[in-house]
């Protein structure tokens, strides 16, 4: 969702997380809470590097270079090829920061946040103290920046000022709104293609998915043992399909349907984000002081007029800039994630409706955009995440086509609808082709596979878990009965157990489990 005609695959560590902390006070409201150990030669790259594909072994074999970089951190940068198709390739670099084990070491746990796009290692500086403590003991979690991301080698598109313009953008539905559009799309390719290079048409999943088990082999780990979240359980499904037999022990946690082309991922996010909605308003209308009245179909409109007045009329802000339809919408459904953050929304609400001012919402979409309060943007998790999309999955183009789904996507979301519309168009004349999958999607041969869903998840609904557990040969589906985006490490000990349970005691949960 890093545009409003465009489909998110973001999780909550990257999106809510440091929100709660800030936003919240904005509310009134009280935010939750969120020595190393030496490691022996075992934890360096061989020089033989087993398992390393032909011509890439002087990667699996480097060894990586640790320093201290704080709070209990160590960091370092190892190398991986721009093609994994091609030995001869230029290096790119890959960022890692862990923090070593605090009991007796199992080994290495890689985590990755969600995106694509978001940033391993912003993730594991801020949840690493909110993990379960058999977990934090018995593993060196370790996070990472994908290629193209955050700050290993990483994509490249606008500047700030383009970028706050684009982010900004309002489109109607007419033939030439939606020419205008597809133009602006085109834009961002052509200046991620001038300002990153060949790397663009090597960050797909399956690349990052290699880098992955070259990152396993660095680490001293027989098997990957990985968790990950949002867009993180479509990499780990992808490693699994290219790496059965590397498998260790593996969750995915807000599971991605892989099955689903991008239309489809449109249409069930969509319908996701509006059942969120729902549950926010009805919420907020079963508490005193809400401005939104009436029963929860009247609420519902209400939101809507918000935002249709935006598109007509943007809101002003006491910085100067208006709030615009585009922004309104990333102002809501960045609450959406986490039921915490619900409060901020009607704050946001409370604003517009008695003020006719928008700074709430302007502050909510900048978060979500990682926009600074001096313009400028401190991750360019906008451009990897369409450069990633772009590569991995294409949409309907055809103008008919993109109608009828439009309807369909009215139908199922008519408040929130409009803005998984014409998601096709996102990667329209995209300068590199989308990648062939070369992986099979049951991971055949791969140990149990943890797969968790939230019930009442925006952005990755409980029915892609249910279909990703199913569609591993090895899928085990854990639910957590819940508001939100994701669970562990924000939802109960139920999940903690299972999670931890599995992941270090190797206790697979109970099928049909439900927490």
């Amino acid at each position: 969702m890093k545009s409003p005609s465009t489909t998110s695959r973001r999780t909550l560590a990257s999106v809510v997380s440091a929100f709660l902390v800030t936003a919240l006070l904005l509310a009134g409201c009280s935010t939750p809470s969120r020595s190393q150990t030496p490691l022996d030669d075992a934890t360096a790259g061989s020089a033989s590097a087993p398992g390393a594909p032909d011509g890439f072994e002087s990667y699996y074999g480097q060894s990586l270079e640790w320093s201290d970089c704080g709070g209990g951190f160590e960091c370092a940068t190892a190398s991986a090829p721009t093609s994994w198709q091609d030995p001869d390739s230029d290096p790119i670099e890959l960022a890692l920061k862990r923090h070593t084990a605090t009991g007796d070491r199992k080994g290495s746990l890689l985590v990755n946040p969600g995106g694509p796009g978001a940033s391993g290692i912003d993730y594991v500086t801020s949840a690493w103290t909110g993990m379960g403590k058999k977990l934090r003991a018995a593993y060196d979690v370790v996070g990472f920046d994908p290629r193209g991301v955050g700050q290993s080698t990483a994509v490249s598109c606008f500047d700030d000022a383009r970028k706050d313009e684009s982010l900004a953008k309002d489109f109607d539905t007419t033939e030439a709104g939606l020419a205008a559009m597809a133009d602006e799309y085109a834009a961002w390719g052509a200046a991620c293609a001038e300002n990153t290079g060949e790397l663009l048409g090597h960050v797909d999943t399956q690349s990052a998915a290699r880098d992955m088990d070259m990152l396993r082999a660095v680490l001293g780990d027989e098997k990957l043992n990985y968790l990950g979240f949002s867009y993180g359980t479509e990499l780990g499904a992808t490693y699994a399909g290219l790496f059965p037999d590397h498998v260790g022990a593996m969750v995915l946690d807000g599971a991605i349907d892989v099955t689903l082309d991008a239309d489809g991922v449109s249409e069930g996010q969509a319908a996701g984000f509006e059942r969120a909605l729902r549950n926010y308003v009805a919420d907020c209308q079963a508490g005193a002081d809400c401005p939104l009245t009436g029963d929860v179909d009247a609420g519902m409109k209400q939101v809507r007029d918000i935002l249709d007045h935006a598109f007509d009329s943007p809101y002003p802000t006491s910085s100067g800039r208006r709030v615009t339809q585009s922004l309104a919408f990333y102002g809501v459904a960045v609450t959406l994630y986490d039921e915490r953050s619900w409060p901020v929304l009607t704050q946001a609400i409370q604003e517009v409706t008695s003020q006719g001012t928008a700074d709430v919402f302007l502050y909510l979409a900048d978060y979500y955009n990682d926009r600074n309060t001096d313009g400028g943007y401190s991750t360019n998790s906008s451009e990897a995440f369409r450069a990633v999309s772009c590569l991995d999955s294409r949409g309907s183009e055809d103008l008919p086509t993109l109608q009828a789904e439009a309807e369909r996507i009215s139908d199922a979301a008519p408040t929130v609808g409009r803005f998984f519309s014409y998601s096709g168009l996102t990667c329209h004349d995209w300068p590199y082709p989308a990648v062939e999958h070369d992986f099979d999607q049951s991971a055949k041969g791969a140990p149990p596979i943890v797969v968790i869903g939230t019930t009442q998840d925006p952005a990755t609904p409980y029915e892609w878990a249910e279909k990703l557990a199913d569609t591993l040969d090895s899928g085990v589906l854990v639910t957590y009965d819940g508001e939100g985006h994701t669970a562990y490490g924000r939802s109960n000990s139920c999940i903690v157990d299972a999670v931890d349970g599995f992941l270090v005691d190797g206790t697979t949960p109970k099928e049909g489990l439900t927490c």
